[in-house]
């Protein structure tokens, strides 16, 4: 049995990714949402007869054949859902919507949306939205993207190229080949971009064509169903009126029948029974309906409600399984566990702490860091606790990454108090970028320790007629020739050191160095003019070993006289 392909809507905030499935479904769901944007996942099942309707002659024209039952979508607060839904190996989203307003082009959360269709290696579709926001469109309600097109002023056919290309060049700096979707070449090769529009519905059944074509080429192993086990991810755990605490789940494979045994994973095990089921009618979203159809049984791939004993204590995110026979349910545990475990990591080498709010995200992470060579110590769901700043405090490089996950100012507090760098975000490429930040001023800062402690070289030539005292202390003037001179450092001449510096002076005040140029007066303990030294002598900073190290690993950091002086003493 063939089972209808899961379609994940992901994108940045506010581009138009409940108002494009409003258009699909013909609902008004974005209207009834908190600011207009989506505040919980949702799902959406598209019978094949609804997508064949809306698509009218345009699946017959580009000679498609559908034999999919249809499209099970979800909607998502950001890219909350793609994080949240995943099974063992990756995403469960057979295909995803990269939504992008083609007036905005790439947002910060579009780059975090390509991060993970990146680590999941899941096929999509870019959504191009708000196309009749472009100045002069006339809009054209419900047409296919060619006949929108050819009603356009040359103008705005002009200014849609431009966009266009605009994000077909944002994909080709993230290592994808796009087009737009009539001029693709090669579907497996190069991603197709629909131009919509979400309040007309122009271009919605171009782009499901789009969807139900890559699903029939490319998809037909994957959406076989296997009889028996169902697998789930649970999408949110809510109250409803009359049965408590429910679980809205996504059931990927298998099948869910009443009165089977359920496996949830998570911190605990949680074992249970299923009490109902609860589907809604098709074209009405699991988040926000209230009323729904008992069922005996559902089978994959569906958007469903599960009410049970015992769901207090579930989180969003656990992967869940549903077998018949009490026997298979050790195995269903040991699945369940195995595959929590997969993700969660905790070793005795050093490396970062990580903690995510989903497996999903943890998952993600885990990819993102491994392939900066990020070494991980320990990756966990759960929000960043007390504990959690005790245990990693003693690590070499105490790091903790923390996605999505509540983080109170106390242990802000406790962990700068422990000189603990800690990286918080709601989008990961964002905890990427502020480790990278912090690299580079870590590296910084060593470098200016090392520029600080290092004695540099330095050449000065005693003036004649500046001599203002002889000895005890000896002051006399010098011109810096080449490098610098600080107080503390100590003079040779030739291959004898003489004395240090004990001050310089500039026109009657201290300063703390004199460089190429300058000409100061020095003062110097245990040195008598006209004995150890005499106007017109070339005096030289005493450089050891251990500078000489540093400046050489600092050398892009020196002047250009000091790095005259700094090859001269290494030569010599």
């Amino acid at each position: 049995m063939i089972r209808q392909p899961i379609v994940s809507i992901l994108g940045h905030v506010d581009h138009g990714k409940t108002t494009l499935l409003d258009c699909v479904r013909g609902s008004t769901v974005a209207k009834g949402e908190a600011g207009l944007i989506t505040q919980h996942i949702g799902a959406s099942e598209i019978p094949i007869k609804v997508v064949k309707g809306v698509c009218r002659g345009l699946l017959e024209k580009m000679k498609i054949d559908v034999s999919i039952p249809g499209l099970l979508f979800i909607d998502t607060p950001g890219h909350a859902a793609f994080t949240t839904l995943r099974k063992r190996g990756g995403a469960i989203a057979d295909l995803a919507v990269l939504v992008i307003d083609i007036n905005e082009g790439m947002q910060p959360q579009t780059r975090e949306s390509i991060t993970f269709l990146k680590e999941f290696k899941t096929p999509f579709v870019v959504a191009a939205t708000k196309t009749d926001m472009l100045p002069g469109w006339i809009p054209q309600e419900g047409a296919c993207f060619s006949e929108a097109l050819k009603a356009q002023p040359d103008r705005v056919r002009d200014a849609l190229e431009d966009k266009l290309y605009k994000i077909v060049g944002q994909l080709g700096a993230e290592g994808f080949q796009a087009e737009r979707y009539d001029r693709v070449k090669d579907f497996a090769k190069q991603i197709s971009i629909v131009p919509v529009s979400g309040k007309t519905g122009m271009g919605v059944a171009d782009l499901l064509v789009m969807l139900a074509g890559l699903a029939q080429r490319f998809l037909k192993g994957r959406l076989e169903v296997r009889p028996g086990e169902g697998k789930g991810t649970i999408l949110e755990v809510k109250e409803f009126k009359g049965l408590g605490a429910t679980i809205d789940v996504i059931l990927y494979d298998g099948e869910i029948r009443k009165g089977d045994h359920l496996v949830i994973g998570g911190k605990e095990i949680v074992k249970t029974r299923v009490k109902a089921l609860l589907k809604p009618e098709p074209l009405k979203e699991l988040r926000v309906e209230k009323k729904f159809r008992q069922e005996d049984s559902v089978s994959a791939a569906s958007g469903i409600k599960i009410s049970a004993p015992g769901l207090e204590g579930v989180v969003a995110g656990s992967p869940v399984r549903a077998v018949r026979d009490e026997k298979e349910l050790a195995r269903a545990e040991e699945e369940v566990r195995k595959e929590i475990e997969e993700v969660e990591i905790e070793t005795d080498k050093e490396g970062v702490l990580l903690k995510a709010d989903t497996l999903g995200s943890l998952e993600a992470l885990i990819k993102v860091l491994r392939e900066k060579g990020i070494a991980i110590r320990k990756a966990q769901v759960g929000d960043l606790t007390k504990n959690d700043i005790m245990e990693i405090r003693s690590f070499k490089e105490p790091l903790i990454f923390a996605f999505n996950v509540r983080v109170p100012e106390g242990i802000k507090k406790l962990a700068k108090d422990n000189n603990i760098a800690l990286f918080s975000s709601d989008i990961i490429y964002r905890l990427i970028e502020m480790h990278e930040e912090w690299v580079l001023d870590r590296k910084n800062r060593e470098i200016e320790g090392m520029l600080r402690k290092a004695v540099h070289p330095g050449r000065v030539k005693i003036l004649p007629g500046c001599v203002f005292r002889q000895c005890k202390p000896a002051v006399f003037g010098v011109e810096v020739l080449k490098g610098t001179i600080k107080p503390g450092y100590k003079l040779r001449k030739g291959k004898k050191v003489i004395g240090e510096i004990k001050e310089l002076q500039s026109q009657g005040q201290n300063v703390d160095e004199a460089k190429s140029g300058d000409k100061v007066a020095i003062s110097m303990e245990d040195v008598i003019v006209g004995k150890h030294i005499k106007e017109g002598d070339t005096l030289e900073n005493l450089v050891g070993p251990k500078s000489l190290e540093s400046l050489q690993r600092v050398r892009n950091k020196l002047r250009e006289d000091e790095k005259e002086l700094l090859d001269e003493l290494l030569a010599g």
